[in-house]
C-alpha cells in the first residue's frame, strides 16, 4: 500500500471496521477448484487486510469468520474451515504479537471443538496486552443468538438479585453482549456483491456506515480497502440528528 493512500485515508480515519468476508467459496467454485480453496486462500487475504489496517487509521478491526448458520454445509466444508482457523492461530501467533495486534474471539464456544477453544483463548491472552490493533474474529457467531445468550445472562442476574430490571439501560445491555468493552463499529464492509448483512452484529452496527463492493474476498486488497476508507470521510455521519 503506497503512502499516498495511507495519508488520503488518515484524513478521516475509520477507528473500527467491520468486515463480513465473503465469496471464498464462489472464488474457488469460478476456477473448478474445492470451496476450501478459496477458504484457505481467504485466510491469506486476513493476513494482508490485519497488516494493513493501522497504516489506515483503524484501531478496530472485527472479521465474521464463521456464522451459527454455517453449520448447515456440508461436514467436509464445517470441518476444513475450523482447520483453517486453528492453523491461523497457530501460524499467526508470534507475528500478531510482534506486530502489536490483541486478538479477541466473539460467538458460543460451547460447540467449537476442545483443541480449537484452547488455541483461541492461548492466544487471547498471549496478546493481552497488545493494543496496535484490535482483532476480533466472530466464530460461531449470530447476531441473534448473541442477543439471547446476553438476555439469559442478564436474566440470571436479575434472579440473583444482582440486577434491578428498571435499572437496565442500553449501556449495561451493550456490557452483557460478547462485544461488551469494544467500540461499536463506524464502518461495515461486505465483500462478493451481496447486500445482506446475515446476522453480523445487528445492536452494534445500529448507526454504522455500510458499504458493498463486488470483489469477492480473496481478491480484495489492502489498496482497496484504503479506497473504501477515503471515501468513508467523505459522508456525514448524523446519528438521528439532521444534516449541517
Amino acid at each position: 500500500m503506497s503512502k499516498d493512500m495511507a495519508s488520503d485515508a488518515a484524513l478521516r480515519p475509520v477507528n473500527h471496521l467491520a468486515i463480513i468476508m465473503d465469496g471464498n467459496g464462489r472464488w474457488a467454485t469460478n476456477r473448478g477448484w474445492p470451496r476450501l480453496v478459496g477458504h484457505r486462500r481467504g485466510a491469506e487475504r486476513v493476513r494482508e487486510i490485519v497488516r494493513a489496517a493501522p497504516d489506515l487509521g483503524i484501531k478496530w478491526l472485527t472479521l465474521y469468520a464463521f456464522s451459527t448458520e454455517n453449520w448447515k454445509r456440508s461436514t467436509e466444508e464445517v470441518l476444513g474451515l475450523m482447520a483453517i482457523c486453528a492453523r491461523y492461530i497457530e501460524r499467526e501467533a508470534d507475528r500478531l504479537a510482534k506486530a502489536g495486534v490483541r486478538m479477541r474471539f466473539i460467538g458460543d464456544r460451547g460447540r467449537l471443538d476442545p483443541k480449537l477453544q484452547r488455541l483461541m483463548a492461548g492466544i487471547e491472552a498471549r496478546t493481552a496486552g497488545c493494543d496496535r490493533l484490535n482483532l476480533t474474529v466472530a466464530v460461531n457467531y449470530g447476531g441473534r443468538d448473541e442477543i439471547v445468550r446476553a438476555v439469559r445472562r442478564l436474566a440470571d442476574q436479575v434472579a440473583a438479585g444482582v440486577l434491578d430490571p428498571q435499572h437496565l439501560t442500553e449501556g449495561s445491555f451493550s456490557g452483557a453482549l460478547d462485544t461488551g468493552g469494544l467500540p461499536d463499529p463506524d464502518l461495515v464492509l461486505r465483500t462478493s456483491g451481496e447486500t445482506r448483512t446475515s446476522n453480523f452484529l445487528p445492536w452494534q452496527a445500529a448507526y454504522a456506515e455500510y458499504e458493498f463492493t463486488g470483489t469477492l474476498w480473496p481478491d480484495f486488497t489492502a489498496e482497496e480497502l484504503a479506497g473504501i476508507v477515503a471515501r468513508f470521510g467523505n459522508r456525514e455521519r448524523r446519528f438521528g440528528g439532521v444534516a449541517r
